[in-house]
């Protein structure tokens, strides 16, 4: 189970927004658990729980290195209005 979180993970990181980055996550943690689900097996459940917990903090920086600390400026030349 930890190597599919590390392989998420890898995905997360080579995202290149936060929005990105998120719905990368959430589909792979989505995806886990209908899996986990669709066994029948609580343990494979509490699996993925334990995995997810296990990698909290790696999982947020993965997130928080793709979160853009300030938004690119913006020339007054390019400005165009919508």
């Amino acid at each position: 189970m930890s190597a599919i979180l590390d392989t998420l993970t890898q995905e997360v990181a080579a995202e290149g927004t936060v929005v990105q980055s998120a719905v990368t996550l959430l589909n792979g943690l989505s995806q886990q658990l209908k899996d986990a689900l669709a066994s029948g097996d609580p343990a494979a459940i509490q699996k993925v729980i334990d995995a997810v917990d296990a990698q909290k903090q790696q999982l947020a920086d993965a997130v928080a290195a793709n979160t853009p600390v300030t938004p690119p400026a913006t020339e007054p030349g390019n400005v165009t209005s919508v």
